[in-house]
């Protein structure tokens, strides 16, 4: 980490689609790094957060969320599974797929009018499975070896590589 956030690896995008990781030493920077993706995302945009209990998928979302402007509260949706937030120019739907039991589930919630409308966090993505749209940007939250510094992978199609291009946390 340096004075300016946190590392960041060198762009290292397969021909077919984009990856990049962010090390992040505290919950701060996780946050830094979801407001940082708001103003590169628009409508229709699917982003699937993964990683285990307590990886940082809700900081992320927090972040995320508050760079569009929400200013309120914003709770992990693990009991209600879906939370919507007026954000400008497009609302945010946070889902949490942690406690469904088969991917046909999530259109109960909303997911479609959702992913038309608005921006869509999807954690848990991995339970969607094949449902999964190719087109989501991944992001993917661990920890290190040391168990103290979480690492944010993500990737997605080649399109993602020109629109966060210039992303900085």
């Amino acid at each position: 980490m340096n004075a300016q956030g946190p590392a960041v690896e060198p762009d290292r995008a397969p021909a077919d689609g984009y990856a990049r990781r962010f090390d992040l030493p505290d919950a701060a920077a996780t946050a830094a790094l979801g407001a940082a993706l708001a103003p590169h995302l628009r409508q229709g945009d699917l982003l699937a957060l993964g990683g285990d209990l307590g990886a940082g998928k809700t900081t992320l979302a927090r972040g995320l969320i508050g760079g569009l402007g929400y200013g309120g509260p914003v709770p992990s949706p693990t009991f209600t599974l879906v939370q919507q937030y007026e954000t400008d120019p497009v609302h945010v739907w946070h889902f949490d797929l942690y406690r469904i039991g088969h991917p046909d589930e999530v259109i109960e919630l909303g997911f479609d009018e959702a992913r038309a409308d608005g921006i869509v966090l999807l954690e848990w993505a991995v339970r969607l499975g094949a449902e999964l749209p190719a087109t989501c940007l991944e992001i993917q939250l661990d920890y290190d070896a040391s168990g103290h510094t979480r690492i944010a992978r993500l990737s997605g199609q080649p399109a993602w590589a020109d629109r966060l291009q210039d992303l900085r946390p």
